[in-house]
């Protein structure tokens, strides 16, 4: 069989759309950080500047309440989700929601880690959200704001009940910088620099809010606590020095300098409503093609908490979607080597866990217009692949 199907003129100008590590922000080069501090202890006053100004900027930029606080943390998001979970549940009962991967990774560390008593689990299939509505009102929450494997969202921190007694924990990684967060509603934040800042791997952002520190101070965990999760001194009162710049351990000063280069960067767009604005009008494009095309379709069926980052879809053309789970990942391969050799599209198969498909990253960094250019090279890859079954 012969496709129908031209090969499109046009590639996108970045044709990076990887979900992690993400592309780089738009006119990024090397030259941009010879400002780094290299070479400098971190515990320089230079190199804690360089620190304090990341942490403060975060502050600023995505306006957190007063009196929140912010740390640089090892071990990216995980890291960062892991060092509160080990250090603050235990004391209330526990609400696990988990509807994608690294979800379930939290669920996994409660149930078979942790072990914690009186803990529910509220899971959803990928595409659809868990409900939400059975959180109780006296327990922990941990739940991810934005599903990076599913393209699912929260739409919101209703069902959220305030309760000074009880922490909520938030891995946010996926939805920091590109969706509306209610931060009042929450007292543990986390993401990464990888994400929707187009940052490098390694390195965790810790919000904490005035309820979370009350909890770090008032309870202690009978179970051991590695270094790198230890966020208070031998008298239990919350380590100051973590959230001035003083890192558990060594951060890569090459790494922060571009964390500072992209706020940079939000900032000379307008902040981080305009990032927010950039990944909405990807999706708008990605929405408008799925409704033209007859082969393909969003994982996530209700628009209403289909995410603008992480935007995942299934093959929906009856010869593909008759196949078993593998036959249908090694298509969807071979579309994107095709892709790949043309230089048009990397990495945008589905999470590995994830139903067959793809996934298609559409945070801050990515250009919409480059978007626009990805779904004709999109067709043409599939229709080619389709011909030579």
């Amino acid at each position: 069989m012969t496709s129908t199907i031209s090969k499109p003129d046009a590639r996108p100008a970045c044709p990076l759309f990887s979900s992690g590590p993400t592309a780089k922000r738009p006119g990024f080069s090397l030259a941009q950080l010879e400002s780094a501090a290299l070479g400098r202890s971190h515990r320089s006053s230079d190199a804690k500047a360089k620190l304090k100004e990341a942490i403060d900027r975060t502050k600023t930029i995505l306006g957190l309440p007063d009196g929140y606080r912010v740390a640089i943390v090892p071990a990216s998001d995980t890291g960062a989700v892991e060092m509160c979970m080990w250090s603050m549940l235990g004391q209330r009962p526990a609400d696990i929601f988990a509807w994608e991967s690294f979800g379930k990774d939290w669920v996994t560390d409660a149930v078979n880690e942790l072990k914690l008593e009186d803990c529910n689990i509220h899971t959803g299939d990928f595409g659809v959200l868990p409900a939400f509505e059975k959180a109780r009102d006296d327990a922990d929450i941990v739940f991810t704001w934005n599903g990076t494997t599913s393209g699912v969202r929260v739409p919101n921190a209703d069902w959220i009940k305030p309760n000074p007694d009880r922490v909520v924990i938030c891995d946010a990684t996926s939805a920091v910088f590109a969706q509306d967060i209610e931060w009042e509603k929450l007292d543990i934040i986390t993401y990464s620099w990888q994400k929707v800042l187009g940052g490098e791997a390694a390195h965790g952002m810790l919000i904490l809010s005035p309820n979370a520190v009350a909890r770090l101070e008032s309870y202690k965990p009978d179970r051991a606590l590695p270094k790198l999760f230890r966020m208070t001194n031998a008298k239990n009162k919350l380590n100051e020095a973590l959230f001035e710049g003083a890192t558990i351990n060594t951060p890569s000063l090459l790494c922060t300098e571009d964390y500072l280069q992209a706020l940079d960067w939000v900032e000379s767009l307008g902040g981080e409503k305009a990032l927010k604005a950039r990944s909405d009008r990807s999706l708008e494009i990605l929405t408008d093609w799925v409704a033209k095309t007859d082969w393909v379709e969003f994982l996530c069926a209700d628009e209403s908490v289909r995410s603008n980052t992480g935007i995942t879809f299934s093959i929906a053309d009856p010869t593909i979607a008759k196949m078993d789970a593998a036959d249908q990942r090694a298509f969807v391969g071979r579309m994107m080597k095709r892709l790949a050799a043309e230089e048009a599209c990397f990495d945008a198969a589905a999470y590995a866990k994830a139903p067959p498909g793809l996934r298609i990253w559409c945070g801050g960094t990515v250009e919409p217009d480059d978007v626009a250019l990805l779904t004709p090279w999109l067709d043409w890859a599939f229709a080619e692949e389709l011909a030579a079954l």
